[in-house]
């Protein structure tokens, strides 16, 4: 009879979907995390903060100009340093400082995180990543 078709047809679409379902749970977990929370509410203080925008907007503006003169070899050494005095010098707002480090913060939990998914299936997402075949 196609009851048992049925009860293993339902069976084996939960079981394909669960990963995905557990992934959708593990998002949420992740969302309810404090690194989480510090991460979002320091970007919305990166934001708002007007110090930090112009600061951005600089950095962001010298370092399209870097790229630009890097791909015609124009760039000089004189360039970069300007760029990396730049991003300095916006890594020193506290708002940016903070987003930093919370942004930091959160990196370290998601590498826990996925230590433990890889650590069930002998597969390093880490190395895998930017790349089809490692040998």
């Amino acid at each position: 009879m196609s009851t048992e078709s049925e009860v293993d047809a339902g069976v084996e679409a939960t079981t394909r979907d669960e990963p995905e379902t557990v992934a959708g749970d593990l998002g949420a977990a992740i969302a309810d995390t404090p690194e989480y929370e510090r991460f979002v509410e320091s970007k919305a203080a990166v934001e708002k903060s007007p110090e930090a925008q112009k600061k951005v907007q600089e950095f962001e503006r010298l370092r399209d100009e870097f790229v630009q003169a890097r791909q015609t070899g124009e760039a000089t050494q004189d360039d970069l340093e300007t760029l990396q005095s730049a991003q300095q010098d916006l890594h020193t707002v506290p708002a940016m400082a903070e987003f930093l480090e919370a942004q930091e913060a959160l990196d370290a939990r998601l590498e826990r995180v996925n230590q433990e998914i890889a650590a069930d299936l002998a597969i390093d997402f880490g190395d895998r990543v930017g790349g089809c075949c490692n040998d």
